[in-house]
Order: structure tokens, then sequence, then C-alpha cells
């Protein structure tokens, strides 16, 4: 009779959700994005992805098979997603071989070296990128303007970012009026007609594949939403201040990679809070870091840096903000 009594550690209601099926409903929400940065980058879009990606893969491949001597885990699709968001935050034109560099620190150094995934403490995608951009800052900075499907891979012409010309011009005395001449309308950069990285072009793009996120019930609005709405709000005040000075919300959100960022890489389970109190003062954070560097930092762009800031405060915001557990007694008074 005891043997028909199993005791196990919980979890013992388990979904139907596996990491597997995540990790490809993510990459079918980038899939927009994707053509788009095809449709208007070219070739080098394609050579870009497809080196990140391979080189992703490849990677954890190596080292679970010869270092760690582990089952194989890239069937799990998480190398796909890095790879696939370490291109989106790349330039068209970057040479192979800081790709390759790129994924090897996403991989080997941001992700595998904690225990793979599961264990990272930061994105690995933004980790890659972060480094690369400290380490070949001419390369990450070069931009190309969008020329359509003929758009060689070397031979593209590049050009600054809405945020660069603002930034720069700003440091240089010139009014938002004068600058806001020589970059593109909201239309424009909403429809991707703008110089940037590959993400960062795509916004229309980018919403389609959050509403397939939300539909699917990949991720919830709450970081999304939350860095959204701090942004709008944070540059709404500076620019009611001095119209001069700083830009408008809406600026904010369709330049840079704000939408990539708070929709695709913030939302990484691993790296974000559990419960929906701690996800919105997680994106919070996001949010006011981002427009702190933009308007007063280094960068023109902020988003990879405030992402893994607050990446560090995410085991402090699960340990402190819990939800009620289910039979919990509530003292009154």
């Amino acid at each position: 009779m005891s043997n028909l009594l199993k005791v196990s550690l919980s979890p013992h209601i388990h979904g139907k959700e596996t990491t597997q099926k995540l990790m490809f409903g993510v990459v079918i929400a980038l899939i927009p994005a994707l053509l788009t940065s095809i449709f208007f980058f070219g070739y080098g879009a394609l050579i870009v992805t497809a080196t990140s990606v391979a080189s992703c893969i490849l990677f954890e491949y190596l080292i679970v098979k010869f270092i760690i001597k582990k089952p194989l885990t890239i069937n799990d699709g998480s190398a796909l997603v890095t790879g696939l968001l370490l291109a989106f935050n790349l330039p068209s034109n970057i040479p192979v071989f800081i790709i390759v560099i790129g994924s090897f620190v996403s991989v080997a150094v941001a992700k595998m070296t904690f225990g793979g995934l599961g264990n990272n403490p930061f994105n690995p995608a933004l980790v890659g990128r972060v480094f690369m951009l400290i380490s070949f800052p001419v390369q990450m900075t070069s931009w190309p303007v969008p020329a359509g499907l003929n758009t060689g891979y070397t031979d593209a012409v590049t050009g600054a970012t809405p945020l660069a010309i603002v930034k720069e011009g700003l440091k240089n005395g010139e009014s938002l009026s004068q600058l806001m001449t020589q970059i593109p309308t909201p239309a424009q950069m909403f429809f991707g007609q703008m110089g940037g990285s590959m993400g960062e072009i795509a916004a229309m793009a980018l919403l389609l594949g959050f509403i397939w996120l939300l539909y699917k019930k990949i991720i919830t609005w709450h970081i999304p939403v939350s860095i959204l709405a701090t942004i709008v709000a944070f540059t709404g005040i500076l620019w009611l201040v001095n119209p001069e000075k700083y830009a408008d919300p809406l600026f904010h959100v369709l330049a840079g990679g704000i939408l990539l960022g708070a929709i695709y890489m913030a939302t990484d389970y691993v790296t974000s809070p559990m419960n929906p109190k701690a996800m919105l003062i997680y994106g919070c954070g996001i949010g006011m870091l981002t427009v702190i560097i933009r308007v007063w930092g280094a960068y023109p762009e902020g988003v990879s840096f405030a992402i893994l800031i607050m990446n560090a405060f995410v085991p402090l915001l699960n340990t402190y903000i819990k939800p009620k557990r289910f039979g919990e007694e509530v003292k009154n008074g």
C-alpha cells in the first residue's frame, strides 16, 4: 500500500508551456522586425543575423558538449533568441569577426559561465552588445542609412541616428527646433525610415510582435508598459519645462531601441522579476535610467545600460516584494 504514495518536491502541477515553446514564440514575434530590417538594410541584415545566430548556437553547443559535458541545450531555442536579439542591437554593416566575438561574450561569458539558461543574472544579448560597444566603438556606432533590399553589406552609406543628432547638436549649442529639421518625422521613424540598429528601425513591426506575445501570454504588459509610461512621463515633464532643450516623449519612444528593449530584452524570464508589483518597479527603474543616460549621460542611447543595471536589482526585488501567499493570515490593526 505504501508503494502507491510518492513524495516529491514541488512543483506538483505542471503547465503545458515549455522553454522551447516559449522561445520559439519569441522568435515568431521577432519575424516582422527581421523582415523589416531586411527590407531596409538588404543583405547586411541577413549576414549579421545569420552570423549572430549561428555563432551563439555553435558556442553553446561546444561549451555544453566539451566543457560542461551535460546534455545538449541548443534545442531549447534560447541560443537562437540570444542570437536574434544580439543581431537586432547591431548595425547591419558590422564586420563578421566582431559579431562572433560578441556572440562568444553573450553565450560563454554572460550565460554559460553562470551555469546556462536560468542561472544568468544579466541579459546575455545585452552583455554582448555593451561589450562590443565598449571594445569596438567606431564599428558599433557607424549606422547604415536605410536604402532598400539592394543595400550592400560593406558599402552601405552610414549616418547618425536621431538620438545622436539631437545629443551632439544640443552639446554644440543648437536649439531643438533647429535639430528637428535634420531628423525624420515621427511617422518616418514609426515605419523605419531612419538610421540605427536593425531592431531600432522597426517600431511598427516590434509592436506587432508585442501584440503576439501578449496574445500567447508569453509576457505580461507590466514591464513594457511601465518602462514606456515612465519614459513618457519623465521626458514629458522635461519637455514642458524647456521644449528647446528637451525632446518630446514621442521622439524618445520612437527614436532608439526603447521598444526593442522594453518588449523583448527587459522581459527576459531569467533576468526580470517574478511578480507584477516588482515588475512595475523594475520597469520604472529602467525607464528613469534610460532617460537619465540619454539626457545627461555620455551616450545618446541608454536602454542597454538601464536594463543591465536593473537586472542587478532583480534578486532584491524578488526577495522583498512578494505576492501574498495562499492562506496567509492578514494582521488587522
